[in-house]
């Protein structure tokens, strides 16, 4: 079961497979699955299985009254709850408590996790990247975006420092550290707020995108193509001498893949201009 093919509509997805998601035993292995998790259903397994289970009903009850509905803003609204639920507790109990979400079989418990460090303002911004880094390196799609996500607004409070920070981690071995370092500071985002700095002057993020112009991953080239062609929509003429210049200094296939995918608005642009003149 745990290498299934995941089924193309949550119609499709086995009821056997939707118990075992629902209690936390197994992980998505699609998008479909992923955003057909009852995060309401699985939190109150969940609160019993860590030993919360006769204080789960007020929590259950703040979470069924919010007017978060939509799982990008109910898995922030349930890493509220568990902070809360925290709060009174002993540090080791903390401890116990946010270990067996952060290393939880289900890669939906382990996103309420990472929304826990993003929101938690007791953490300065350093200390957020070093405790979000394994969930930015988990083998799981969806930790990993939330896990960006999660930081966002952080990063946007503290753009720079969060550049210089990152600057290591694009040199990383692990493809998805590369990769999260460009996520996080994509201009414009996907599900998240627009990083304004960033759109009208994306310069700033070249210490970040330079190292990783020829980088041989295509996870992480795909990551730098969405970056600039993020940038392109609001500095086309930035994005096309950097492009220029990127295939003069560097002449390889990787780096045209890159190129070619982070002119493909400006190119849309050309080719609509031209079919109108």
């Amino acid at each position: 079961m745990e290498h299934r093919k995941g089924a193309r509509k949550v119609s499709d997805i086995p009821a056997d497979v939707v118990g075992l998601l629902h209690k936390g035993q197994l992980q998505t292995v699609n998008l479909t699955e992923w955003l057909a998790v009852d995060h309401m259903v699985l939190i109150e397994n969940v609160l019993d299985e860590l030993g919360f289970g006769q204080e789960s009903e007020p929590i259950l009850q703040r979470l069924r009254d919010s007017s978060e509905k939509k799982i990008m803003k109910l898995i922030p609204a349930i890493a509220r709850e568990w902070q809360q639920v925290l709060e009174c507790k002993s540090e080791l109990e903390q401890v116990r408590v946010f270990s067996a979400l952060a290393q939880h079989r289900s890669d939906s418990v382990r996103c309420w996790a990472a929304y826990m460090i993003g929101l938690n303002q007791s953490l300065s911004l350093s200390q957020k990247l070093m405790d979000i880094r394994p969930f930015a390196a988990d083998d799981h799609f969806g930790v990993r975006e939330i896990s960006w996500m999660a930081l966002r607004e952080s990063v946007i409070a503290e753009l720079d420092e969060s550049i210089k920070f990152l600057e290591s981690w694009v040199h990383d071995q692990d493809t998805n550290i590369r990769r999260y370092a460009i996520e996080l500071t994509r201009p414009h985002g996907v599900w998240a707020k627009h990083i304004t700095a960033l759109k009208e002057n994306p310069a700033i993020a070249l210490p970040l995108l330079e190292p990783l112009k020829s980088d041989p991953a295509k996870y992480v080239q795909d990551s730098v193509s969405n970056w600039l062609n993020d940038a392109s929509k609001s500095n086309p003429d930035w994005v096309q001498q950097l492009s220029e210049k990127w295939l003069i200094s560097s002449d390889s296939k990787e780096t045209k893949r890159i190129v070619t995918r982070a002119t493909r608005s400006i190119t849309d642009l050309y080719v609509e201009n031209e079919v109108s003149l």
